[in-house]
């Protein structure tokens, strides 16, 4: 391997050192690499191993994406596969979202990868959203973010849409991979704030509020439902797909909604259910565009 791929491997590495806030003896401890080694690697004036990068990136809690880029700048192929869902590889994952999706019936549960592009759902999320706004008009792969945001979306509908949208944001930057803003999720951020009163502080605001969570609340009519979310991610993952997969299920935050919630929903968004509202399905995970 050349020097100067070398040095691109090494810079990689310090970017991601910094990144942590770990000096160079305590990346050394934890990864169980000496400090001279290390500082070699990053000057340029040593090629590491396979295994050495691979034990660095663990210790510095690197994302499987961006460990194959530290590998491939080292001249090494990339380690870890981005398989399709409906791939064998995939298949007790895939099994695994199945029943999670249909077990969270009758309440909204969407599959989604790390830049909030819905994979999959069950049926009652398609359900749910046709209540408010005609999903068939909404064309090419959804994202939950865009569906919030934008005025022509769900945000007409949601009773405390700013409070919803500044604690959105705020969890972009707390869940992100690696607990870093890499390149795709700034340019869904920059989307984002192209939408009216969307403020750029945000960024970096803490959501004001007394309760536990920040429910959300959408409107219709007369009817107010309200719901909190929680979110299942893949432990140990081996693979890129798996481990950017977000399973965000909402719950009722309220005993109204708890009872209301099948009532509104037969009354409101039965229509045409399962040939209009386009539900992604496993086999059309694999083909839809990044």
């Amino acid at each position: 391997m050349s020097s100067s791929a070398s040095g691109t491997v090494g810079s990689l590495l310090r970017q991601w050192r910094d990144l942590r806030g770990k000096t160079q003896l305590d990346l050394s401890f934890d990864a169980g690499v000496s400090q001279r080694h290390i500082s070699f690697v990053e000057s340029g004036r040593s090629t590491p191993s396979r295994q050495m990068l691979v034990d660095l990136a663990q210790a510095l809690d690197v994302p499987l994406r961006e460990r194959n880029l530290l590998l491939v700048a080292a001249g090494y192929a990339p380690l870890y596969s981005e398989e399709a869902l409906d791939e064998s590889g995939m298949a007790i994952v895939q099994r695994a979202l199945q029943r999670m999706l249909q077990q969270h019936e009758p309440f909204p549960a969407i599959v989604m990868d790390r830049y909030w592009n819905v994979l999959l759902t069950n049926d009652a999320a398609p359900l749910f959203f046709n209540c408010f706004i005609d999903l068939t008009k909404r064309q090419g792969r959804r994202n939950l973010l865009h569906l919030v945001f934008d005025p022509a979306g769900m945000r007409p509908h949601m009773k405390n849409w700013t409070e919803t949208a500044r604690g959105l944001i705020a969890r972009v930057y707390r869940e992100a991979l690696g607990r870093v803003i890499d390149a795709k999720t700034r340019t869904l951020l920059d989307e984002l704030s192209q939408y009216p009163d969307v403020e750029p502080a945000w960024r970096a605001s803490i959501p004001d509020s007394n309760l536990p969570l920040i429910p959300l609340v959408f409107t219709k009519g007369d009817v107010t439902l309200s719901y909190f979310s929680m979110v299942t991610t893949v432990g140990t993952p081996q693979t890129i797909t798996a481990e950017e997969l977000r399973i965000e299920c909402l719950f009722p935050a309220d005993e109204a909604t708890e009872r209301g919630h099948s009532k509104f929903v037969h009354a409101n968004g039965a229509k045409d259910c399962c040939g209009n509202l386009n539900r992604l399905s496993v086999g059309q995970v694999a083909k839809a565009p990044a």
